[in-house]
């Protein structure tokens, strides 16, 4: 920080906070599903990133069947892919838990292992269909450029975009696990399973359902990631590490402490990244995660619940 006068570092403080919380908007979209998964089901879904890739691929394809045949939609392509998106990363997660996950229930160290063997086997698909090169999309005009805050300060258009679709999706989450049916039946499930199917709820579909809707978030995790990275067949390991620590930071549990951890990681890892190498700004970041840990084992947020 030495050699900055003090105007400099707020411009450089703005800027990092911003950059910040585009990350924070991928990490919430990511943790999210993770979340549910992993606070009602207790499994360690190492294949997650690569569902989020698959979502990104959806969108690159999405972007070029518009391209080449509509033309004229292609403004409007990113609501389609992101439709898209989610309707495929879901139905593969509906698959997944019917094939292999619901088998695999009560043993964690086998549900790790076998989510992470078919990390690799979608890794391996997505090198053989779309080639080992990373491949990018064309925003949309309206997308480009950025808005000028101050004669320093500058915020890209497309970063706002997906703030402002983070914030839309963590609002239909809420209301799903809060004001519908589908989320009382989720939140009595994750208070006292065995009770739950005592009194009629069909766990199972409960649990499948859960599953199919955390991987479709990441799908649309990764229609936002195509905006701000490129795609490529192991990407989605890069952010898969953040994103648990995320979710065992903030509380597996609680929506709240994933939201509140996003925040924090994001953060201090963007900031960090400025004055440091990107490696130091992860090794400090997760020092911190892992002091205030120890203090608090069970997260920032923790739901009471019956064991």
């Amino acid at each position: 920080m030495f050699g900055y006068s003090l105007g400099e570092l707020g411009s450089i403080f703005a800027m990092q906070a911003f950059a910040g919380l585009i990350l924070f908007s991928v990490f919430v979209l990511m943790a999210l599903g993770l979340a549910i998964i992993f606070g009602q089901m207790g499994v360690i879904n190492m294949a997650h990133g690569e569902f989020m890739i698959l979502g990104a691929y959806m969108t690159y394809l999405t972007s070029h069947v518009f391209q080449t045949y509509l033309p004229a939609g292609y403004p409007a392509y990113f609501f389609v892919a992101m439709a898209v998106a989610f309707i495929v990363s879901g139905a593969l997660g509906l698959a997944t838990e019917w094939l292999l996950i619901r088998h695999l229930y009560a043993r964690p160290l086998d549900t790790l292992l076998a989510t992470w063997g078919l990390s690799l086997i979608m890794q391996q698909a997505f090198r053989s269909i779309f080639g080992a090169r990373e491949v990018g999309v064309q925003l949309p005009d309206w997308m480009m450029g950025a808005l000028s805050v101050t004669d320093v300060i500058e915020v890209q258009i497309n970063g706002l975009f997906v703030m402002g679709l983070t914030l839309i999706i963590t609002g239909v989450v809420a209301l799903l696990l809060f004001r519908s049916r589908w989320g009382l039946q989720v939140r009595a499930v994750v208070a006292n399973r065995t009770m739950s199917g005592a009194a009629g709820i069909d766990t199972r579909r409960v649990d499948r359902l859960t599953f199919g809707l955390g991987c479709g978030i990441a799908g649309i995790a990764g229609s936002a990631f195509t905006m701000i990275g490129s795609t490529g067949p192991t990407a989605g390991q890069l952010y898969i590490v953040d994103t648990f620590l995320v979710v065992v930071f903030g509380g597996a549990q609680s929506l709240l402490g994933t939201i509140a951890s996003a925040f924090t990681i994001s953060q201090s890892q963007s900031t960090l990244e400025f004055f440091l190498t990107g490696s130091m700004a992860k090794v400090l970041t997760l020092l911190f995660v892992i002091g205030l840990l120890m203090l608090r084992p069970q997260g920032l947020f923790v739901l009471k619940v019956r064991r």
